[in-house]
């Protein structure tokens, strides 16, 4: 079976292992305060071009999200997030179980909009009865959404500006970032992320480590107390150097970036494979996951030899499905279902 389905059916990148081999006797002090865990810190915020961004790392992006929100928000206040937003649909009420409500809006292609934002945000104190209401207290995104989809600078800049306008703390998952990154049609960098969100993530456990998240805090207001939070929802590694030294491999030569961009030329030919046959697809992702909409048939036809995951039903008789590529993907995985693509 060649697998299609997620960006971390595989372990982890080669020169992490060797790494992690290479200094496994190695005595270091534990929670993130080793000299692994610093040295990738510096390495993230001269990327970053922010010599103040608070860094941490944390071992999944569920954990890294519950933490960040529950972190920032009041009793009384719920996250906006989109519909689709991982938050909302794929982390089994994670958030809620903090005691906080997700806001969430209806979007197209899985982006949130600054109008919508500010809409939700002046109807809620427009409204008498405010004070029954659950209070918007922070923003949510995606990028990559979870449709494929990313942010332009342009768009990035408005929400931006509406939070700021409103005290409302942009918080940008990057579970997928680097995918983002390598998209043909991104305008965004590392620095216009650190300068226009509140905090957000750079995902590893899908781009090429075994698993871990780099945190990216950049308002000093948010990461007060931190590390306490940290703690308090388990998410405080006693082998912290695991993580840091990941991130100090990954974003040390390119590696990062380097393998990102492979898994998206991957899954451009996919996309082209497809477009050339006449297929639709279901959004136009310009990153590691495509979305084609297949017949009931041509899904039991692929299922024999790929593993995919079935996103939503169309009609009776169309799905869309989700092939996903990875940093690990093989270029002959990716021939091979071309030549199937192909043969149909």
């Amino acid at each position: 079976m060649i697998r299609f389905e997620c960006d971390y059916a595989e372990g982890a990148h080669p020169l992490i292992l060797e790494r992690l081999a290479q200094t496994n006797f190695e005595q270091t002090k534990g929670y993130g305060e080793d000299e692994y865990c610093e040295n990738a810190r510096r390495i993230i915020r001269r990327l970053c071009d922010d010599s103040s961004a608070d860094v941490h790392f944390l071992v999944g992006g569920t954990q890294t999200n519950t933490t960040v929100i529950a972190s920032i928000l009041r009793p009384h206040q719920g996250v906006i997030s989109a519909t689709t937003g991982h938050i909302n649909v794929h982390e089994t009420g994670a958030v809620e179980a903090t005691g906080h409500k997700v806001l969430a809006l209806p979007t197209e292609n899985s982006k949130l909009t600054a109008l919508q934002i500010e809409q939700v945000y002046l109807e809620h104190w427009n409204d008498v009865n405010h004070e029954h209401i659950v209070q918007p207290g922070m923003v949510y995104i995606s990028n990559p959404t979870e449709g494929g989809v990313i942010y332009t600078k342009q768009e990035l800049q408005a929400i931006s500006d509406v939070c700021r306008r409103y005290n409302l703390p942009l918080f940008l998952d990057g579970a997928r970032l680097g995918y983002g990154l390598a998209a043909e049609n991104n305008d965004l960098t590392l620095p216009d992320i650190a300068a226009l969100c509140d905090v957000f993530y750079i995902g590893g456990t899908k781009v090429g480590a075994l698993f871990g998240e780099c945190l990216v805090i950049t308002n000093n207001g948010i990461g007060k107390d931190f590390r306490y939070f940290i703690k308090q929802r388990g998410g405080m590694l006693a082998k912290g150097r695991m993580l840091g030294l990941q991130f100090e491999t990954l974003f040390t030569n390119g590696l990062y970036f380097e393998i990102a961009s492979h898994a998206v030329q991957m899954a451009m030919r996919i996309r082209n494979a497809f477009r050339a046959k006449g297929f639709q697809f279901l959004c136009e992702s310009s990153t590691n996951q495509q979305f084609p909409i297949l017949t009931v048939e041509q899904v039991q036809t692929f299922s024999q030899k790929y593993a995919f995951e079935l996103w939503t039903k169309i009609d009776d008789r169309h799905h869309a499905v989700r092939f996903c590529t990875s940093w690990a993907t093989r270029e002959e995985d990716v021939f091979s279902l071309i030549n199937d693509v192909e043969k149909l």
